[in-house]
């Protein structure tokens, strides 16, 4: 098994949960931790034994591969540095900050021959690989994904940084292209919009009605998916999958019949970064590629329009009162 060299670039919450992975895994090689912070850099290489950089650019002539997990003003400076060295990227969600970024990566990453996988974590989950081939065409979808507060910085408001997951799920789900989006959100706590819900609509007439709060009193991850003759529910929390299915009876009226599906519940970040790893090992494409993440980025700004408009209609109202 060949040993890929590592780093994970941003020591923050999330940075450090990708670095204890990447150390767990006898495939790969934790060369450093990266984090402009010196002291976050410095207290989580000495826990993991390994080195600490302040720089993205000390780190690039000593890996195969890293994780970028920092804020997302930053995402395109440093992914676009990596590609062009020929690093592979497992890159965090929100992707960047624009389409246009985003499809900039894509490019950097083909003109390098370098791969880029993007950090939509809940394809990932046991739910959802329990999923495939029992999806076939939902007509309607229902997703919510409530919590309370996060305990860590907050830079993008609650589409990019709650949302986007879901986004991405429908969006591979739904085999249809996007066609519009109503949508209404508020800010609450942080200054940006900390709940929000969209209707999307896709050119097949599928609906998904899509809600994302963070300022909930408990934590709530669920999709209901419709489609004829059946109704499927995912609790991505508990990694359990429900199917619900009309069965006809002779001479009597049909009733709803329950599949539990069993499911081994699984670290999804460690299933991720292994799955990057192996891609890593094996110059196989991602599972959730760079154009992925620029598909679900362009929904989401495609809500944030809507909401930014609703917004300004109802303080336009207000203040003709």
């Amino acid at each position: 098994m060949k040993t890929i060299k590592t780093g994970v670039i941003g020591a923050g919450y999330l940075g450090r949960f990708h670095a204890e992975k990447y150390f767990q895994l006898p495939n790969a090689e934790l060369v450093g931790v990266v984090d402009l912070d010196r002291e976050k850099a410095d207290n989580l290489a000495n826990r993991l034994n390994t080195g600490s950089f302040y720089s993205h650019r000390d780190i690039l002539d000593k890996v195969d591969a890293v994780s970028v997990v920092t804020p997302t003003e930053t995402h395109f400076e440093i992914t676009k540095d990596c590609l062009a060295r020929g690093i592979d990227v497992m890159l965090e969600k929100p992707m960047t900050n624009t389409v246009d970024e985003a499809e900039k990566l894509i490019e950097e990453a083909e003109r390098n021959n370098a791969l880029l996988q993007i950090g939509h974590l809940e394809r990932f989950n046991g739910a959802v690989v329990a999923l495939e081939g029992k999806c076939v065409s939902p007509l309607f979808i229902e997703s919510d994904r409530l919590s309370p507060f996060p305990n860590r910085g907050v830079d993008v408001d609650v589409v990019l940084d709650l949302m986007i997951h879901d986004i991405d799920i429908i969006l591979n789900l739904v085999k249809s292209d996007f066609e519009s989006v109503e949508a209404v959100g508020m800010p609450v706590v942080s200054g940006k919009v900390d709940i929000a819900n969209a209707r999307l609509k896709f050119k097949n007439g599928c609906v998904a009605n899509v809600t994302a709060s963070r300022v909930a009193r408990e934590a709530l991850r669920k999709i209901r998916l419709f489609q004829p003759g059946e109704y499927i529910s995912i609790d991505y929390a508990a990694q359990k999958i429900a199917i619900f299915k009309k069965e006809e009876v002779d001479g009597e009226m049909p009733r709803i019949v329950e599949e539990d599906i069993k499911i081994e519940m699984k670290d999804s970040l460690m299933e991720e970064i292994k799955a990057f790893l192996n891609c890593v090992a094996n110059r196989s494409q991602p599972l959730v590629s760079g154009r992925d993440g620029r598909r679900a980025l362009h929904v989401a700004q495609k809500i944030q329009a809507a909401i930014k408009e609703s917004l300004n209609t109802i303080e336009g109202s207000v203040g003709k009162l």
